[in-house]
């Protein structure tokens, strides 16, 4: 891709199925930087990431060769892959259909990062459905409750 220049930032969400609290402290760590990996392989950058236990969220330097759509469906497939073989839970882990894509450009990176971040001060005061839904308005996206993930809440 000679001559291709570009800045494309894209931060991802996705939910466990059935937002189940299933990424444990003790393996945050480990999901993330095997998520990283995957983003890195697929000639992207993880700029921040945070596995809360039931959603997660990654702020990615997109490679203009990659879909959003590629890149969500290889984190989750190889992911849930990965924890599956480690037997860090009982029965099968998965995540949830679909996923949440915003872009940001440069001037906002920042911010993103210390949101992603700060995603456990952010989850008591917000629900997880609260703060999706607020990403879906500030973004103006249009959306179907429907279709939106299953909430526990």
């Amino acid at each position: 891709m000679a001559n291709t220049y570009t800045q494309i930032y894209v931060q991802i969400i996705f939910a466990v199925q059935g937002r189940q609290n299933l990424i444990s402290e003790k393996i945050r760590e480990q999901v993330e930087k095997y998520i990283c990996g995957i983003v890195s392989n697929k000639k992207s950058k993880p700029i921040a990431i945070y596995c809360n236990p039931d959603h997660t969220h990654i702020l990615i330097g997109l490679h203009p060769s990659i879909s959003i759509s590629d890149m969500a469906r290889d984190i989750k497939a190889n992911s849930s892959k990965w924890i599956n073989e480690k037997s860090w839970i009982i029965g099968k882990f998965s995540w949830q259909e679909g996923f949440g894509a915003f872009t940001y450009s440069k001037s906002q990176i920042d911010a993103v990062v210390k949101y992603i971040l700060n995603q456990p001060q952010q989850h008591k005061k917000t629900t997880f459905r609260e703060e999706y839904i607020d990403f879906l308005k500030k973004f103006e996206i249009e959306y179907n409750e429907k279709y939106l993930f299953e909430w526990n809440e």
